[in-house]
């Protein structure tokens, strides 16, 4: 069966149901598909579930940090079984929420796994559906580690739906997947470890403040081995053995967090005439496929788009959109693209670092500093903060700002304005913030 739409969709996450719903409220045609549970990796199995998880765990090191402070908590626990649970009445309902919302406004919703047939046209199941243009927002997939043994590792979507939490437990790869889980698990009683294969962890953050991390991570018994590549995985009397070299390393679970990549090796591109590189489909300023016009990408499916975040696969959707109904006018532009890892604290980023505006060439101040005995950290009982800023010599922009410690991760969103909007420092320094927050140290952090 064949069936003719303006648009099809590959994928229903964030890119996918905001391209699809913009076009479909513009008067067009629209048809979605997805072989997974209708939502996408963010709302389901990624940034929204994980966050509700770490939020307990956040809790839970407050609590402890303030012991002898006045708050008198010593059985706090975290409870896996109950604490997902409580995750799951986010996630549970979304999928089929989702389906709904596409049957309202008139979106066409398949289930299935996507093929290429065409210019144009994708097959699944038996139905053939074409469209005028078709855009891909299929999302990542973990990557493919080639070594013995690696259909014993356990992916991330799989650990944020474990209904216990196994007593030891080693994350091979030192992203943000790593951290995030490692502390996590710690705080919930899990004996932790991190594998990673380079000579540094967390790669796109500030090298310092990673360093400040990585020493605070292994204060709390979390391990972490550097150039230490996997070579092999295999199980032994129940349990799993990690080979590294002449090394081995035995837990009860082994996490792969050693990347994601595009999910689009089975889609047969090829029959689309649509070129692809290792990070996605080849796309030209406006979004499209450099060698199909009818083919646009977003979100992680996009080579050259910008980090694989969910700010970014929404404002992918939006280009997209803009551009397929209105002619290609739109680019993006990634200034000002803040980042967080969830650590215990969180360790935030956004604009340049430091090595990247020297090799720049960009003459410019650097603000750097310990921050654990201000006020704001203090009053917490946080030892892990501090902060760097780099200011542009002359214009007085912000160039980019490097966060570690308690609020991070919404205090990293003022520097994100100040980055995008090319915003000198001074005006940073001349706000009259609420006191005493976060925000208000911000003057301290730009000179």
């Amino acid at each position: 069966m064949r069936r003719s739409f303006d648009l099809v969709v590959i994928g229903t996450g964030s890119a996918a149901t905001t391209v699809a719903g913009l076009c479909r409220e513009a008067g067009w045609s629209v048809a979605v598909v997805d072989s997974r549970p209708f939502g996408g990796t963010c709302v389901l199995r990624g940034c929204d579930p994980k966050k509700v998880l770490v939020g307990a765990a956040d809790l839970l090191d407050w609590l402890r940090r303030m012991r002898g402070k006045g708050v008198v908590a010593p059985d706090a626990r975290i409870d896996w079984t109950e604490l997902m649970h409580f995750k799951r009445e986010f996630t549970d309902p979304i999928s089929k929420a989702r389906e709904e919302w596409f049957a309202s406004v008139g979106i066409a919703a398949f289930h299935g796994r996507a093929r290429f047939t065409g210019a144009n046209a994708v097959t699944l199941e038996g139905e053939t559906l074409e469209g005028r243009h078709v855009v891909i927002a299929a999302g990542a997939r973990p990557a493919t580690l080639g070594i013995p043994g690696e259909e014993l590792l356990t992916y991330s979507d799989a650990f944020l739906e474990l209904d216990k939490l196994p007593r030891d437990i080693l994350f091979v790869g030192g992203g943000y997947i790593a951290f995030e889980f490692a502390h996590l698990a710690a705080r919930a009683g899990s004996q932790t470890r991190i594998l990673h294969r380079g000579r540094r962890p967390l790669e796109l953050f500030d090298q310092d403040l990673v360093d400040r991390l990585l020493d605070h991570t292994r204060s709390l018994g979390i391990g972490v081995e550097l150039e230490t590549p996997v070579e092999a995985i295999a199980a032994e009397e129940g349990r799993l053995v990690v080979r590294s070299g002449t090394r081995r390393f035995h837990a009860e679970m082994v996490v792969h967090a050693a990347g994601r990549v595009p999910d689009l090796d089975d889609l047969d591109l090829v029959r689309a005439g649509v070129e692809r590189a290792q990070r996605g489909v080849k796309v030209n300023e406006y979004l499209q496929s450099v060698s199909n016009p009818a083919v646009y990408a977003a979100g992680d499916a996009a080579a050259g788009g910008g980090a694989p975040l969910t700010p970014v696969a929404g404002y992918h959707a939006r280009i997209v959109a803009a551009n397929l109904l209105n002619g290609n006018t739109r680019k993006p532009d990634y200034a000002g693209m803040a980042s967080v890892v969830y650590a215990i604290p969180p360790l935030a980023t956004v604009g340049l670092k430091e090595a990247e505006a020297r090799q720049r060439g960009l003459r410019f101040d650097v603000h750097q500093g310990d921050s654990s005995r201000w006020y704001s950290s203090r009053r917490v009982n946080e030892a892990c903060s501090g902060f760097k800023v780099l200011v542009e010599q002359g214009s007085g922009r912000v160039l980019g700002a490097h966060l570690l410690g308690e609020a991070a991760a919404e205090h990293i969103n003022l520097f994100a304005l100040a980055v995008r909007f090319a915003m000198p420092a001074a005006d940073l320094k001349d706000t009259l913030f609420a006191y005493p927050t976060h925000a208000s140290d911000t003057q301290y952090m730009v000179g």
